[in-house]
């Protein structure tokens, strides 16, 4: 990002802390996560399938399996490929949806980017050959990528699509997962490999009369391209006499409202929240650059940017907006006299060169909107990851534009009424209003599956989960042998997602083929490496409670209630990951199990 970063002294940094701390306290609400609604009841019609086809007839299956794999976006087809390399092919994947994707399947809005680096986001390139189109390539080519891995894997043949889980329970006698779905299957399986999904099912406002509303209305996650026309590049010819308002500013809402802005008769922007804007950097790939690439840059690459994050002082060879963020807070690590550099010292310079940088991206907001009032409704007023940062050139400028009107819901909307929303008494009249409300990430981990899973004697995960994760690693779980839980799931967590699920399957992949080689039969988590692992997540909770405690109420920190552990984002995540990785690497070495009961 351009610009020279201001000089902040103790007492500018005192004044930001006020000011970040008056913002936050605007958006606080005590009902945390539980002010949302989700897709159930009379609202259950906003997580319909717009693009799946009719649903076609077939048989129920009933099979014996080596590995059940439950979700067939990045996290099921990482797996799905690194089994077929492993010469592991007695699999089954479900889904869903009705087709490979995951995320890149329900999500197909306009103006959908990835916000990390195509070469390192999209997996398997050096596999596949394929060359991402641009530096950040819209939702529609990864959509088509993740298609083209089902076909290069030759993960269609072994995927059912349109298939919901609706019972599993472990049979002790057999040591096998019994797998039923809503299609009559049947499945007995030695080993379950579910990652259920982070941004796939939908959230809702929990604001009064949402189901009033007489105009169309629909989530962004489930885009009616019927209503609106055109395509996820745009051109909706069909809202140019529209009246359109749009519930959310997060990062959904950045790529949405530039391409509403250009198609609508009119478009209202009710922002409870603004996201702090960076510079997009976007290009088309350079195919000389692409094909010299040496063998093994795509790992090295995802590996040093995952390194930086962390931070790290290595030589990464991404320049982007998320790079040069954390290549401040190295510096300013770095920056602090030898001898000086304790825990505390750091954390205190990089909130300074946090809010320094800040400045920076408050600043651009001033350069790109003309209406100080609106400018000022636009600055973001939190520590940079608090919340997913947002990088886009044309966010800002919508709001310059005559069609486009800002409405700060900071405090909340009255109500939803049948023709529009109603904000501190003023009625804003809509012909369609979509919601850009994010996904359900606050709620426990069964919640959000939309299943259930009975272990040893009967116990349920959705009771020892009701009050957050326990596990050993994020994968295991004692009392429930034989299956592993991908996601954010108390493992080491990335900034790029796709690495982090990678991490995963490589670890869960190394003790399969172990068990499925030397024939054994369970392997589970023991009941003290669990208990000790539990205490390593909780220190590290405990070392960011107080970052947390300070951020704007967002899916981080359970909407301002860090001390709620029900969500898996809740219970706890390991951070340096680099540091995590490195620890199971070491782990894989050894081969000793350690922590597992392997039998």
């Amino acid at each position: 990002m351009a610009g020279k970063a201001p000089q902040i002294s103790n007492d500018d940094a005192e004044e930001i802390r006020r000011q970040y701390e008056r913002e936050r306290s605007r958006r606080l609400k005590q009902q945390g996560t539980d002010q949302y609604n989700f897709t159930e009841g009379e609202l259950a019609h906003f997580a319909d399938d717009p693009y799946a086809a009719e649903l076609a007839p077939r048989q129920p299956l009933t099979e014996e399996l080596d590995v059940l794999i439950i979700g067939a976006g990045f996290g099921g087809i990482e797996a799905g490929a690194t089994f077929r390399k492993n010469g592991i092919d007695n699999f089954r994947m479900l889904d869903v949806a009705s087709d490979f994707g995951g995320t890149w399947y329900w999500n197909r809005y306009p103006g959908l980017r990835c916000d990390v680096e195509s070469y390192i986001y999209l997996p398997f390139l050096e596999d596949t050959g394929y060359m991402p189109t641009e530096r950040y390539v819209r939702g529609a080519e990864i959509f088509a990528y993740c298609q083209l891995l089902g076909r290069h894997f030759r993960l269609y043949d072994r995927a059912l699509f349109q298939t919901k889980v609706v019972a599993m329970e472990w049979d002790e006698k057999q040591a096998r997962w019994i797998v039923e779905t809503d299609r009559g299957d049947r499945f007995c399986a030695q080993f379950v490999v579910t990652q259920s999904g982070i941004f796939s099912r939908p959230q809702l406002p929990g604001i009064p009369g949402i189901t009033e509303f007489k105009g169309h209305a629909f989530h962004s996650a489930r885009w009616d391209y019927a209503y609106t026309g055109g395509t996820t590049e745009g051109d909706m010819t069909g809202l140019a006499d529209k009246d359109v308002g749009v519930l959310g500013t997060g990062a959904t809402g950045l790529q949405v409202i530039p391409e509403l802005a250009r198609s609508a008769r009119s478009l209202t922007v009710f922002q409870r929240t603004p996201t702090a804007v960076g510079v997009r950097d976007n290009s088309p790939t350079d195919p000389d650059w692409f094909k010299s690439l040496p063998k093994g840059w795509q790992k090295a690459r995802e590996k040093s940017f995952n390194q930086l994050a962390s931070g790290e002082d290595v030589d990464c060879p991404v320049d982007d907006g998320w790079s040069r963020f954390f290549r401040r807070m190295v510096d300013a690590a770095n920056a602090l006299p030898a001898g000086q550099q304790t825990l505390e010292a750091i954390g205190e310079a990089q909130e300074l060169a946090d809010y320094e940088y800040n400045e920076i991206v408050r600043a651009r907001v001033e350069e790109h909107v003309s209406d100080p009032q609106t400018a000022s409704m636009l600055k973001a007023y939190y520590r940079t990851l608090c919340k997913r940062p947002g990088f886009s050139d044309n966010y800002l400028p919508v709001f310059n534009r005559d069609n486009v009107n800002l409405v700060d819901v900071s405090e909340g909307i009255d109500r939803i009424s049948a023709d529009g929303v109603i904000v501190n008494g003023k009625a804003h009249k809509l012909d369609c209003l979509i919601f850009c409300t994010g996904f359900e990430l606050g709620t426990t981990w069964s919640h959000q599956a939309g299943y259930d899973i009975k272990g040893r004697n009967g116990a349920k995960i959705s009771d020892k989960w009701a009050q957050g994760l326990v596990t050993y690693h994020g994968l295991f779980s004692h009392g429930f042998p034989n299956i592993f839980f991908m996601g954010l799931t108390q493992t080491g967590t990335t900034i790029n997602v796709p690495h982090m699920l990678q991490e995963q399957v490589d670890h869960l992949t190394f003790i399969i083929a172990h068990c499925l080689r030397n024939d054994c039969r369970t392997v589970e988590a023991t009941q003290q490496a669990e208990a000790e692992w539990q205490q390593v997540i909780a220190a590290k909770n405990e070392l960011r409670r107080p970052f947390q405690d300070a951020c704007t109420p967002g899916y981080f920190n359970a909407e301002g209630r860090a001390e709620d552990r029900r969500s898996a984002i809740g219970s706890g995540m390991y951070f340096p990951s680099s540091e995590f990785f490195e620890m199971w690497e070491n782990w894989r070495m050894r081969g000793d199990f350690e922590g597992l009961t392997v039998a």
